[in-house]
C-alpha cells in the first residue's frame, strides 16, 4: 500500500468508514466500498426519495429526482437494487443515458437523517410484465424497472444536511409553487391564458394524475 498509485477494493465495506479510513491513510489509493450492509438495507426500506445521475456516450450529464412510497426500492442482494419507473415529465433523458452507457449514480435521502446513502454502478432497464407488477399496483403502475449493479457504496456524513438545515421546519423558507406555464408562454408567444391553461394541466398532473400520466 505504501508504493505507487492502485485501486482497491473494500468488500463487505458496511458504512463506508473503512473505505473513507484507508483513502486517508493511503492518499495514492483509490478505494471502492462495494456493497450494502445491515445498515444501509434498512436506511432504503424507510427512504422515499432519491436523485439519479446518469451519463450518455457523448458526454450530456442528467439528473433525475425520484420519489415514491418509502422502501420503493428493493433490494436484490448486497451488489442489487431495483426500482420502478413511474409517470413523470416524459422527457426520458435518463433512461436514454441508461440504455445507451449504463452508467448511473444515486444519492438517497431519509426525512430527519443527516446522513445520505451514495451508491454508483451500471443501470439496466426492463419490461417485463411480471417484474412490473410486483413494483406497482394498477393504481400506481411501474412502467419499467431500472436495476442498478453496485459498483461503489456508502454512506455520506451529514455535515451538508446540518449546515442547510434541511430538515429544521423553522428554518424554511415561504412555500413556493413555480408556473411552468409562465416559463413556456414566455418562451413560445404565448399569453397569461396559456399560461394559466399550461398550469392547470400540470396542477392535474399532481392531483388526479399523480400515479400515471391519465
Amino acid at each position: 500500500l505504501s508504493g505507487g498509485p492502485a485501486r482497491v477494493a473494500d468488500i463487505a465495506c458496511g458504512l463506508g468508514w473503512s473505505s473513507i479510513a484507508m483513502a486517508l491513510a493511503y492518499p495514492q489509493l483509490t478505494v471502492d466500498g462495494l456493497d450494502l450492509d445491515e445498515q444501509a438495507i434498512d436506511f432504503l426500506k424507510t427512504c422515499p426519495f432519491a436523485l439519479m445521475a446518469t451519463a450518455g456516450r457523448d458526454g450530456p450529464i442528467e439528473v433525475s429526482p425520484k420519489g415514491d412510497e418509502p422502501g420503493f426500492v428493493r433490494v436484490e442482494d448486497e451488489r442489487t437494487v431495483l426500482l420502478p419507473e413511474r409517470a413523470g415529465n416524459n422527457l426520458a433523458f435518463g433512461l436514454q443515458n441508461i440504455i445507451e452507457t449504463g452508467r448511473i449514480g444515486m444519492i438517497f435521502l431519509r426525512p430527519r437523517t443527516g446522513e445520505t446513502l451514495r451508491l454508483s454502478g451500471q443501470a439496466e432497464i426492463f419490461d417485463d410484465a411480471e417484474l412490473l407488477a410486483t413494483l406497482g399496483t394498477p393504481a400506481r403502475p411501474a412502467l419499467l424497472a431500472i436495476r442498478i449493479h453496485i459498483e461503489r457504496c456508502y454512506f455520506h456524513c451529514a455535515r451538508s444536511v446540518l449546515r442547510s438545515r434541511l430538515w429544521q421546519p423553522e428554518h424554511w423558507p415561504d412555500a413556493k409553487r413555480v408556473s411552468f406555464g409562465k416559463v413556456i408562454a414566455a418562451r413560445t408567444g404565448g399569453d397569461g391564458e396559456q399560461a394559466a391553461k399550461i398550469d392547470a394541466f400540470v396542477e392535474q398532473g399532481y392531483t388526479a394524475n399523480l400515479w400515471s400520466n391519465g
